[in-house]
């Protein structure tokens, strides 16, 4: 399996994410807990795991939708534990939720430019730059976001989430429901996204798309981190060819 994130590795160690020991209870329930992880600046990290190990509950965590009951998270240098998500979001973190959650009665242009609300110049240069990208949305500007292909959507989600100019992107599950050709476009444009400097952060059931494009991956069962290395080396890993690439 060719791994064209990691032959793209961006060399650099500076982190511009680190999490340390982050836990998250809902009522009795322990969702996370103890998850480590950083994210290199100029890097795809990949998350994986199987559906309701907790990969959806970190990332509402960095975004500040949910309140973690321990640990730390430092964004850029600075300490961002339970940041409300307006803070995040204007620190330079953005996130594509799970599931797309466009907002389906207003128009694709009506959509990219709320993603925008945040900047104060350049908002049409910055829509733009999203068309070029993703040249479809181009073409349903005026249309109702709700009446889009599932990949539509899903391109739509990633544009409006780039529109505020984020340093990083959190992506949660960009593969769900879609087919395999759209799969590999959008994962396709990652690099893409990658290579002008935004860094990703990609939760994924879809160990194989992630491998492919990543640079880094953790893998993550019952809440906690249990594998993690370079995606080469965990696409070779028995253990996770065994469990989600099939053998």
């Amino acid at each position: 399996m060719p791994l064209d994130g990691a032959q793209a590795s961006n060399t650099a160690t500076r982190r511009i994410l680190e999490v340390r020991d982050l836990t998250v209870r809902m009522g009795p329930q322990e969702i996370l807990r103890g998850v480590s992880l950083d994210v290199a600046e100029g890097a795809i990290v990949a998350v994986l795991g199987a559906n309701g190990v907790g990969k959806t509950t970190l990332m509402r965590a960095l975004s500040g939708i949910y309140r973690t009951t321990g640990g730390a998270t430092v964004f850029d240098g600075q300490d961002m534990t339970d940041s409300p998500s307006h803070e995040v979001v204007r620190r330079g973190l953005a996130q594509a939720p799970e599931g797309r959650q466009i907002f389906g009665t207003m128009t694709v242009r009506e959509n990219l430019l709320l993603g925008g609300r945040t900047l104060r110049h350049d908002r049409a240069a910055r829509m733009e730059r999203m068309l070029e990208l993703f040249p479809r949305l181009r073409e349903r500007l005026t249309q109702k976001a709700g009446s889009l292909s599932g990949g539509e959507q899903q391109m739509l989600c990633i544009a409006r989430a780039l529109m505020s100019k984020p340093r990083l992107l959190l992506l949660d599950e960009p593969s769900l429901g879609l087919a395999p050709m759209v799969v590999k476009q959008i994962f396709d444009l990652l690099v893409q996204i990658r290579g002008e400097g935004t860094s990703i952060l990609l939760v994924e059931q879809n160990a194989r798309a992630a491998l492919r494009v990543a640079d880094h991956a953790y893998v993550m069962e019952a809440g906690r981190v249990t594998l993690s290395g370079s995606a080469a080396d965990l696409a070779a890993d028995p253990r996770v060819r065994a469990a989600y690439l099939g053998g």
